[in-house]
């Protein structure tokens, strides 16, 4: 991938994610049933030291057909202010009312993150910590997460590949 000349140098080490992503994954937990996802993904980037991100994710039927919005969450990538250029941080907000900071590192092509906060609203299910991973493998981006709430423990959540399309 040929790098943006506009792309600030502490985001080098993102400039993998940047682009638009489609594909599919699975979702479950103990208290929902599982259930296949179709999902959108953009990272893009306007010249300052951060990358815009937005996911928009909708239930799909046996037929691999869209039945109805899913989930959405938008926010910003950066490195971490300290220069250190593994260092990431990842803040999202979603319309079901949480905000989430996650810290991590950036290892090449590969993202590890943990909640550092989330943050609710009074009318929001409990969500208490999570974990992702964000990873380039030929050519895909794959990810996963792990989520603790509703009074279960930190476990599998959701995972997804996508295509990027150009």
């Amino acid at each position: 991938m040929q790098l943006d000349t506009d792309l600030p140098t502490p985001l080098v080490p993102l400039a993998w994610l940047i682009g638009r992503w489609e594909g599919a994954g699975v979702v479950g937990y103990p208290t929902i049933e599982s259930a296949n996802f179709g999902q959108e993904v953009e990272f893009r980037h306007d010249g300052r030291p951060f990358l815009h991100y937005r996911s928009q994710a909708w239930l799909l039927d046996e037929a691999g057909a869209k039945v109805r919005p899913l989930a959405s969450e938008t926010g910003f990538w950066r490195i971490g202010a300290d220069g250190k250029e593994r260092d990431v941080e990842v803040l999202l907000t979603h319309p079901t009312g949480f905000v989430e900071i996650y810290v991590g590192e950036v290892d090449g092509a590969r993202v590890n993150l943990h909640t550092d906060l989330v943050a609710r609203v009074p009318s929001a299910k409990e969500y208490t910590a999570a974990t992702r991973m964000y990873g380039l493998v030929d050519g895909d981006l794959m990810w996963v997460m792990d989520m603790a709430a509703v009074g279960q423990p930190l476990q599998s959540h959701a995972s997804a590949q996508l295509k990027r399309v150009e």
